[in-house]
């Protein structure tokens, strides 16, 4: 077991998100048909041997809650350490809104860091949907030497403030960071994955709740770079995706239909992980049709799909047309009903002879439990 303990933000939804997540956190989004965000992280982390993760959350975590359960599912249901829930407020003088950065997340659980065994901690963001292979970028992280190390991609984010300069010599060295306003054509964009040392980071908490400071990257590594420090980059070659908006989510999706996308984010060798689920097979009619679809255990399909992906116990019933869809768990859709670029929720029902049409630039949405 490496000496690495686990740190998952899991209590921030992007307001783009809309309705997706007036019921949820970001980091328990369903993804691909059976997984949820939040899985990425966590399987990311079983694989590279780390076995005790604390997940920080703040609001609508009862989803989230019920996914996790005592993380059995990603070998963190330990006798000592394993899988630890951070409930918000937990100083005494914790601001009872919202938190205003990762660094006021952190603050708050600065008692858990404090106990904690391990020498260093990676801090990862729960609404990404990344495969990182861990291990490889702890030792490369041990060997540059570096406090900090950075996981960054080539692929530019919704959040592109963070851009770190980029130097083609090795994989790990030393950078310094990018800020809004700053030259971005030479620069990547941060994961905003952090490998650090716990000393360190204590040491950033404090200094930030002294000073008023509560983001990680425009605050806290400022500081330590101004100071003189050194940050360790990994460039993730490997798929990303910012889940950050309606848009953001669909597409994602929509790249699981591409063999590469998919076989990139779910390899052999470093597998994601999620809550097991035991659903029957799913039943195709005599006159139903799936082209190009992702269609997850326990459905009933006797419509017709294309380019679609579904999540488990979904009807489509006689004559129903998909096309472009995302339909969460448990919906049905009516007879002879028509959808194109629709993002349907848990427990909706779509009645009889319906058309409904979206586009890829904006997808409908529609929320949980509602009938149209």
């Amino acid at each position: 077991m490496p000496d690495l303990h686990g740190i998952v933000y899991a209590y921030h939804s992007h307001p783009a998100l809309g309705e997706l997540v007036t019921q949820r956190t970001g980091a328990s989004l369903p993804f691909c048909s059976r997984y949820r965000l939040i899985d990425f992280a966590l399987s990311s982390m079983a694989n590279a041997g780390v076995r005790d993760v604390g997940v920080i959350m703040q609001r609508d975590y009862q989803s989230l809650l019920d996914h996790l359960g005592s993380g059995k599912d990603w070998d963190l249901s330990q006798l000592s350490g394993g899988l630890s829930l951070l409930p918000p407020f937990g100083m005494h003088d914790s601001d009872l809104g919202e938190y205003k950065g990762c660094m006021e997340a952190l603050s708050s659980v600065r008692s858990y860091i404090r106990n904690i065994k391990q020498n260093h901690v990676v801090l990862f963001r729960g609404d990404l949907a990344v495969n990182i292979d861990l291990k490889e970028v702890f030792d490369a992280h041990l060997t540059s030497g570096c406090e900090i190390t950075a996981i960054c991609t080539e692929k530019s984010f919704c959040n592109s403030g963070t851009r770190i300069r980029f130097v083609p010599d090795t994989p790990i060295t030393s950078k310094r960071m990018l800020f809004p306003g700053s030259d971005h054509r030479k620069a990547l964009s941060s994961l905003e994955v952090y490998i650090i040392r716990k000393p360190l980071l204590l040491e950033l908490i404090d200094w930030c709740r002294a000073n008023g400071k509560f983001h990680f990257h425009r605050d806290a590594l400022a500081h330590y770079l101004k100071c003189g420090g050194k940050i360790g980059l990994y460039i993730h070659k490997g798929y990303t995706a910012h889940i950050c908006s309606v848009s953001d989510y669909f597409n994602a999706n929509m790249d699981m239909l591409k063999y590469s996308c998919r076989r990139d984010l779910f390899p052999d060798d470093n597998p994601v992980y999620t809550r097991g689920r035991s659903s029957v097979s799913t039943y195709y009619g005599e006159n139903a049709s799936a082209t190009n679809s992702l269609v997850a255990d326990g459905c009933y399909i006797e419509g017709e799909l294309m380019n679609c992906v579904l999540f488990r116990g979904v009807r489509v019933k006689k004559g129903a047309k998909l096309k472009n869809c995302v339909i969460m768990q448990d919906t049905v859709i009516g007879e002879n009903t028509e959808l194109s670029y629709v993002i349907s929720d848990k427990y909706v029902v779509f009645s009889d002879n319906l058309v409904l049409s979206g586009s890829n630039a904006l997808p409908i949405t529609v929320p949980k439990g509602k009938t149209v």
